[in-house]
């Protein structure tokens, strides 16, 4: 099963699916994505991201090694085929953390794969976790929330919106849908 979850930037999707693979690690592995940004402190390449340069991603773009990728804050993301592949045939469910429109082009290719958008609480708060991030400054900050229109916008393209205020609460819904889907199929 293929379960996409995605958020805006600062909305929690990555502590999201870092949780779920901690309390499910037996049946849920996360496709690790691509990326040319550069490691935040702590990422490990190859667990958070795989780190390549613009040349070597547009490279594997070339060989069709990308199920999607995206721009997003200037930087290129993309889900390789060869994780997911590997994953699904060892019969795992696979976690997307992606942005929305990597979201939408994963549904295309694959419609069965379950869409869940994470809603911050509200924009304040959207904008208190990015600012306790200490990752941006405060013009990149402003740049990610000037994304929020459109990925609100998209998000009703998704089979699933969860607001994510409590950090259990949320885990408990989206654990519920996965079995949920898992039972239909």
């Amino acid at each position: 099963m293929l379960v996409v979850i995605s958020a805006p930037s600062g909305g929690g999707k990555t502590t999201i699916c870092k949780k779920l693979i901690e309390r499910h690690p037996d049946e849920m592995k996360i496709s690790v994505s691509a990326t040319t940004r550069r490691p935040r402190p702590g990422e490990v390449n190859g667990v958070d991201y795989f780190f390549i340069s613009e040349p070597e991603f547009f490279e594997r773009v070339r060989r069709g090694e990308f199920l999607e990728y995206e721009r997003v804050h200037g930087n290129y993301y993309g889900t390789l085929r060869s994780t997911v592949e590997k994953l699904l045939a060892e019969g795992y469910t696979v976690l997307f953390d992606v942005d929305v429109n990597g979201a939408l082009a994963i549904k295309k290719r694959f419609p069965e794969a379950v869409l869940i958008f994470i809603k911050p609480p509200s924009i304040e708060a959207l904008k208190e976790r990015l600012r306790a991030r200490q990752t941006d400054d405060p013009e990149e900050i402003e740049k990610r929330l000037r994304r929020l229109p459109e990925e609100y916008a998209k998000s009703k393209e998704f089979d699933y919106i969860v607001v994510n205020n409590k950090l259990e609460d949320t885990l408990r819904q989206i654990e519920s849908i996965i079995a949920r889907h898992a039972e239909e199929r």
